[in-house]
This record gives structure tokens, C-alpha cells and sequence, in this order.
């Protein structure tokens, strides 16, 4: 009694001895005991006919078990025995389910203990295999017992429908039956750091700049943040921001000037549903880029006295350099300067001479806060300007009697200017030529009275190391 029991209940079994008529009185002695599941038999005293013994049964496994209680007789009885039989079911069961470290972050391990307990009066340590469910949709995992406890560990990827109701399931065995607990894991979302590098650095005004962010999980969480970086690149223009990808994100920026570098850059993650928001500082160092500086002139050749337009080209490789150029014409003239206006600076000079040439042109560009200055050189080709003569002759007519007076004008010829010098040889029919000194581009020469007639009158300019030589004629009537 009890008849039946659970594995771990204690049943008691009773042995009644009495005497067979015709005999009497109390039967004296011991009695065995067997329990039918190979544990030894038990042997106990008769009191007053009655013999008691208790057992534990700890397996269904032969139930039903025979029971055989065996009398051993004594001086005044004789031996006997008698059987019966113990039925013993599987006792019921409790699971218990723990997790730690609750709560736990994204991507942190957690450990998940089952624990599985007889229920009374049953008793002994279940064995078998426990399952567990996450509750985050991921496979369950089914883990041995051991002592009555059986252990998984488990990674609990995102906070998207936390807390996780977690269940371990005893499967049972032989001798207990299934039963299941239920907990609950809280998970929240994990930290993170950023951190934001630049390339290339240091960068020059106008030269593209790639910055990249990296976001990644603070232990104890794990995984790949997702999401967005806004980027700030500290010069004052608008913020950038780019999706991770792979636990990445990149911008390109370009800096205008380097007017405020180093430039101080922020990487900001704006955090998801797994993964808290960080920021990651760095800085963007731009140096004065190179600049290159070539001078052109027009026209070249020129000629003396003759306008030439300079022109200074100031180019990088990235970006339109501001400020101004200075040029030197190479002719000992004062230099010029002239401000640039889209990397160009243009300025016109007269060459009023030929000496010297062809005249170095020098432009220097004198750089401004983003670019270094730099130098072009060139040549100008001036020749001698183009002249033209005009003769007079006065009075015009004359008389026999009359001096004639020959003047003659020289002038350059456009785009040339300026005053030649040098001599005119005038002529005239019947008289010796005369070679007089310009002065202020006019000569001037008298003969004496011409016969009567008509005279051919001529100015031959000889020209000088900025003007080329010229002639002019006219006809002199004497009466």
C-alpha cells in the first residue's frame, strides 16, 4: 500500500502469518521479503503474526513487479509463503526555466538552465533531454540532463519583440513523464562606438575627400549595426549622411577653402531597432595646394609702339586660385598687377622699342589662402613699326626766283605709335640731296631757286632701331 505508486514513492508491504487449523496460537519468527525489481530481499521480525516493511520502487521498468513475502518458520510452524504483485507508474514532473544574464543586449550570450524536479510523491532525478524555445523564431535547441539540469547556450540577435518568451520542454523518459516551464528574456539594445577616418589627409582646396565611419557593437553585445551616419564636415556646409553597409559608411565631400583647417569632422549613428546611437570625431587638415602660372601675349610679334595684351593663367588641380598677378614686360618699364577673375588675369602694355627684344614677360602669382604661388614665363617679339612719308614742298608754285622749302612728316603706321627718329634725305631735281635730323617726326630743308618747270621732290626716311625706313614724293611746279 499504495498499490499503485510513482517511481520514488515509498510503498509499504505487510506479511500476515497465522497458524493452519487445527493449529493455533501466534506464529513467531521472520519473514523475506522480495520486491521483484532486483534490489536484495528484505528479511523483518513477526510481531504478533504481523511482519512490515517498506520500499522504494525506482523504475517503471518490470512493473508490474511480483512481491513475495516468505515466512521462515520457527520452532512450533512450519515455512510459507505468499505472493502478490506492485504496479508502479512514472512520476509527474515541474521544469524550471532561468536565463542569464536577463536582461542581456543585442547579440550577447545568454544561458539558458532548465531544471527538472519530481513532483510528491514521486522523487528521484529525471533524465533525458530537454528542448528549448527562444521565442525570437530562430530553431530551438535540445540539451541533455545532468543532475536534473540541462543548459544551452543562446544569442538573441535584436530587441524587435522583446521580451522573448522562452520555454523549456522535459521530453521525459522511462520513469518521468514531460512537463514544461516557461520564463521570459529581456533584451535590450546594444551600445555602440563610431569611429570616422578621412582620405586623403591632409587634402588640397577643391580635391575630393572620402570619409568613411565604422560603427560597431560594444561588447558584451555583437552583430552588424544597420542604419544610418550623418556626417559633419566642419566648414559650414551642409550635412551628409549614407547608409551602412557592413558595418559602414562613406561620404565624399570636397573641401572649397582651406580657410579654417584643420577642419573638425563628426560621424553621428543614428542608431536601430538592435543598436544604440554613438559619434566619432576626426579632423581634415587641407595644405595651400600648387598652383601652375603660364603667360601668353597678343600679338606676338608685335610691333613698336604697338599695344600688347598679356594674359596670366593660374590653374590647379583642383580648384580656381583667386588674388592677383604681378608682370614684369622685360623692357625695364614698371611692373602691373591685375586681380584674377576665374583663374585668369590680363593686362596691356606698349612696347616703345625694339631694343631688347624678344623681352622676357614674367607673371608671378602671388597665391591666396588655398594656393601656393607660382611663376610662368614668356616671350614678346617686337619689330620695327611700319612708317609713312609725306613730302611737301612750299610755296607750291614757285617762281624762278623763289628758295623752296621741303618738309617732310614721317608717322608710324597703326597699331604702331610713338614719334619716330632718325634722318630724311630730301631731294629735289637740279639739286643735291640733303640729309637732315627729324624733330618731333618733321625735317626740313631749303634749296635754292629752281629753273622753271616741274621739279619731282623726294623724302627718304631712314629709319631707326624702332621704325622701319619710308618714302614720299611730290611735284614741285616753278613758273
Amino acid at each position: 500500500s499504495p498499490d499503485p505508486t510513482v517511481v520514488g514513492q515509498s510503498t509499504t508491504l505487510t506479511a500476515s502469518v497465522a497458524s493452519a487449523v487445527p493449529g493455533a496460537a501466534a506464529p513467531t519468527g521472520t519473514v523475506a521479503f522480495s520486491f521483484g525489481d532486483g534490489t536484495p530481499s528484505t528479511t523483518t521480525t513477526l510481531s504478533d503474526g504481523i511482519a512490515t516493511v517498506a520500499h522504494t520502487y525506482t523504475t517503471t521498468s518490470g512493473s508490474p513487479f511480483p512481491l513475495t513475502a516468505t515466512y521462515n518458520g520457527d520452532a512450533g510452524f512450519t515455512s510459507s509463503s505468499a505472493g502478490d504483485s506492485q504496479t508502479v507508474g512514472r512520476a509527474a514532473t515541474t521544469t524550471a526555466v532561468v536565463s542569464s544574464p536577463d536582461p542581456s543586449v543585442a547579440g550577447q550570450a545568454v544561458t539558458l538552465t532548465a531544471t527538472v524536479s519530481a513532483v510528491a510523491p514521486g522523487a528521484g532525478t529525471p533524465t533525458g533531454t530537454v528542448t528549448f524555445s527562444f521565442g525570437d523564431g530562430t530553431s530551438a535547441g535540445t540539451a541533455t540532463l545532468s543532475g536534473g539540469t540541462a543548459t544551452v547556450t543562446h544569442t538573441f540577435t535584436g530587441a524587435a519583440g522583446s521580451p522573448y518568451n522562452v520555454t523549456a520542454t522535459y521530453n521525459g523518459d522511462t520513469n518521468f513523464t514531460s512537463s514544461s516551464g516557461s520564463g521570459s528574456q529581456t533584451v535590450g539594445r546594444a551600445a555602440t562606438t563610431t569611429a570616422v577616418v578621412s582620405s586623403p589627409d591632409p587634402s588640397v582646396a577643391g580635391q575630393a575627400v572620402t570619409l568613411t565611419a565604422t560603427v560597431s557593437a560594444v561588447a558584451p553585445g555583437a552583430g552588424t549595426p544597420t542604419g544610418t551616419v550623418t556626417f559633419s564636415f566642419g566648414d559650414g556646409t551642409s550635412a551628409g549622411t549614407a547608409s551602412l553597409s557592413g558595418g559602414t559608411a562613406t561620404v565624399t565631400h570636397t573641401y572649397a577653402t582651406r580657410s579654417g583647417s584643420p577642419f573638425p569632422i563628426t560621424a553621428t549613428y543614428n542608431g536601430d531597432a538592435n543598436f544604440t546611437a554613438s559619434t566619432g570625431n576626426d579632423t581634415q587638415t587641407l595644405t595651400k595646394n600648387a598652383s601652375t602660372t603660364t603667360v601668353t601675349s597678343t600679338p606676338d610679334p608685335s610691333v613698336s609702339g604697338g599695344t600688347v595684351t598679356v594674359r596670366a593663367t593660374v590653374s590647379a588641380a583642383a580648384g580656381t586660385p583667386t588674388g592677383t598677378v604681378t608682370f614684369s614686360f622685360g623692357d625695364g618699364t614698371s611692373t602691373a598687377t591685375a586681380p584674377l577673375s576665374g583663374g585668369v588675369a590680363t593686362v596691356t602694355h606698349p612696347y616703345s622699342t625694339t631694343t631688347g627684344s624678344p623681352f622676357t614677360l614674367t607673371a608671378t602669382y602671388g597665391g591666396d589662402a588655398s594656393f601656393n604661388g607660382s611663376t610662368g614665363t614668356d616671350t614678346q617679339t617686337v619689330t620695327r613699326a611700319t612708317t609713312s612719308t609725306t613730302v611737301i614742298s612750299t610755296p607750291n608754285p614757285a617762281t624762278t626766283g623763289d628758295r623752296v622749302t621741303v618738309t617732310a612728316t614721317v608717322v608710324p603706321v597703326a597699331p604702331a605709335t610713338g614719334t619716330p627718329t632718325g634722318t630724311v634725305t630730301l631731294a629735289i631735281t637740279g639739286r643735291s640731296p640733303q640729309t637732315v635730323p627729324l624733330v618731333n617726326g618733321t625735317a626740313s630743308v631749303s634749296f635754292n631757286p629752281l629753273s622753271r618747270g616741274t621739279h619731282l621732290v623726294i623724302g627718304n626716311y631712314n629709319g631707326d632701331v624702332s621704325f622701319a625706313p619710308s618714302s614720299g614724293t611730290t611735284l614741285q611746279t616753278v613758273n
